[in-house]
């Protein structure tokens, strides 16, 4: 399925959450889960650069989406600004999440890193569909790919690690 126009509604406030995330000291990266009926359920930013390394906002929607039944999951949609880790690609299929939109593949952020001169990955990098082959995906939003690019350069000069 191809990004709509309401789907870069919501990638776009993931994009801002991720702002938000860089501003207060933290990797960039939001997530919005919206419901089958287009309502946003959720939304955060991630905690991770602080020490907890696991505060991504994918692992902790998938753990809040726990309250909803497996038919609601299934209904979501999970907005988000970057592509998941394997950890967060493998709690969204264990909890049967539906479709994943994100802005920024993992793979570009990879790229991005080792032209920046950064070190190997601490985990590899993979796919959303190598952990969770279940999980429909679409992105990335080229429309995004500049802001996202500016975001993750500079929590990268700033020292942050970024994932993946």
């Amino acid at each position: 399925m191809a990004i709509s126009e309401q789907d870069l509604v919501h990638l776009r406030s993931a994009v801002a959450l991720a702002r938000e995330a860089h501003d207060a000291g933290d990797q960039p990266f939001g997530t919005v889960l919206v419901g089958g009926d287009g309502s946003v359920l959720w939304s955060g930013r991630n905690h991770a650069g602080h020490g907890d390394e696991t505060q991504h906002p994918e692992l902790a929607v998938a753990q809040w989406s726990a309250r909803l039944s497996p038919e609601e999951r299934a209904r979501c949609t999970v907005y988000t600004s970057g592509e998941h880790c394997p950890m967060c690609s493998a709690a969204h299929g264990w909890m049967g999440l539906g479709r994943i939109v994100y802005a920024l593949s993992a793979e570009q952020l990879s790229t991005w890193r080792r032209e920046w001169g950064d070190a190997e990955p601490l985990v590899n990098v993979l796919p959303v569909n190598a952990v969770a082959p279940q999980v429909p995906v679409d992105g990335p939003a080229p429309e995004l790919e500049d802001e996202l690019r500016e975001l993750h350069r500079a929590a990268y000069e700033r020292g942050t690690r970024t994932r993946p």
